[in-house]
């Protein structure tokens, strides 16, 4: 298994930092390392040994920080993307034209924006007991970004400030076999293209439902509700601490 780090969009949602950072580069935590150590640190924990960072926008603040991958422990490939690519499934495409995996390989696909203490262990071993083309990691509950209110007769009865709702999501998580690829020749976006594509098809996709914390940074709101006390209770559930 192969694992793929998405850091190639322009982070619209995080302007105006985007305008300076790479949005996989912006700092978090005490130490203000950049989000994509904690993703690539989170990746090495589970006994991977190499992964592929696809780049674009900014890619250069990526290279230049993580070289080959000694900062980390992992062996790093990087694949620029074209100026064709347009969505996360084209870049992934553009990564499987240019060698980077074969279609008997099988892909970690991890969101660049998205913190989390995932056991991919355990994600990678429900992918291959399901025999699927691709596995989602799944969270059952979400928090409203909004307040809640029950009304009656125009009057409000009750409120709740953001609250969560058991609704499964996405985590921005996913494993995927290369094949797929191979006849996805027109879908744009991972989630919204390539995988109902999948499912119309009749292949089989299946769900990793898990507990684990999740943190989306992909927004300047959630950039800036990110805590130090966030990320020190993150680290502290990984299994394998992580190294400084």
């Amino acid at each position: 298994m192969k694992p793929v780090v998405l850091c190639g969009g322009e982070g619209s949602r995080l302007r105006p930092l985007t305008y300076y950072f790479q949005k996989t580069m912006v700092p978090i935590g005490r130490e203000q390392r950049p989000l994509l150590e904690y993703i690539l640190r989170h990746i090495k924990m589970h006994g991977f040994d190499e992964a592929v960072l696809l780049i674009g926008y900014k890619g250069e603040q990526v290279v230049n920080y993580f070289e080959d991958g000694g900062r980390v422990g992992l062996r790093l490939s990087y694949v620029w993307d074209t100026d064709k690519v347009r969505g996360t499934c084209d870049s992934i495409r553009n990564a499987y034209h240019q060698g980077a995996f074969t279609d008997d390989e099988t892909l970690l696909v991890y969101y660049g924006d998205i913190l989390t203490n995932l056991d991919l262990s355990a994600l990678a071993a429900k992918h291959h007991e399901e025999n699927a083309a691709a596995t989602l990691a799944v969270s059952p509950r979400f928090q409203l970004p909004v307040g809640v209110v029950e009304t009656e007769n125009s009057r409000v009865k009750r409120m709740k400030e953001k609250p969560f709702i058991d609704i499964l999501v996405t985590i921005g998580i996913l494993v995927l076999e290369a094949r797929t690829l191979k006849t996805a020749t027109t879908t744009v976006d991972i989630m919204s293209d390539l995988i109902p594509a999948l499912i119309e098809s009749g292949e089989k996709v299946a769900a990793y439902v898990s507990e684990a914390f999740w943190y989306d940074v992909g927004t300047t709101e959630k950039y800036e509700k990110l805590t130090n006390e966030i990320v020190d209770n993150y680290l502290n559930t990984l299994k394998t601490s992580v190294k400084r």
